[in-house]
């Protein structure tokens, strides 16, 4: 090897030593870049997916899963009542615990979202024939009583669906407010409502929560 070869290898594993610090300095920015921008899209207090996201993966679901695709909206029910009577921090736990029941319920086949205040949104993929069973099961897992430091504290929530297939559509947009008809079709029932066709064509605002004739609560005589 050339003397001058070997002259020139110290130098140059001096610089690849000092640029591998770089690197992994510049490797350890995109990595905190990446959780700061995750961070911004999910809710603080529950963790859950923000609207924006959320919305993005379960339009992803029903545009290519629509066979067995199954859009879920949830209301908590008397939630002014558990803060007027217990606080906004028990509130908060409620609201934490709606959220990680509702995730664990959605699993890795689904999208769990918080869509503000006391609403939440799933979008899951559920054999059809599965779906009365697998919405009386979130119903149950919703309405376990809340430890909030002190006291355990009553919940129950409202709970709509609807799915491509009982709607006549693939838009999320029209899924929702099937769903969001519904749910209000069987509010404080305690029975999970399932969306049909009408739901779809209920308008935006006080209408939507009137429901219309067709919807069908799940379980006996559903």
């Amino acid at each position: 090897m050339p003397a001058s070869t070997l002259l020139l290898q110290p130098s140059r594993t001096l610089v690849i030593a000092a640029a591998v610090p770089l690197a992994l300095a510049a490797l350890a920015d995109d990595v905190r870049v990446r959780r700061q921008l995750e961070a911004a899209r999910r809710d603080p207090l529950t963790g859950l997916h923000l609207r924006d996201g959320y919305t993005h993966r379960a339009r992803q679901i029903t545009d290519r899963h629509s066979a067995d695709a199954l859009v879920i909206l949830v209301d908590v029910d008397h939630f002014k009542q558990i803060n007027d009577t217990h606080g906004h921090a028990a509130g908060d736990r409620v609201l934490a615990a709606t959220a990680q029941r509702l995730a664990a319920w959605a699993g890795s086949r689904g999208i769990a979202g918080r869509l503000g205040g006391d609403e939440f949104a799933a979008t899951v993929r559920i054999h059809p024939a599965r779906r009365r069973p697998r919405l009386e099961e979130l119903a149950a897992a919703l309405a376990v009583p809340v430890d909030v430091g002190d006291r355990l504290v009553d919940v129950a929530a409202s709970i709509g669906a609807a799915a491509p297939d009982t709607v006549d559509t693939t838009d999320l947009s029209l899924l929702q407010r099937a769903a969001d008809a519904a749910m209000y079709a069987g509010k404080h029932t305690g029975r999970p409502v399932l969306a049909d066709r009408s739901h779809a064509t209920v308008p935006s605002g006080n209408g939507r929560r009137l429901g219309r004739p067709g919807t069908h609560s799940l379980g006996a005589g559903a």
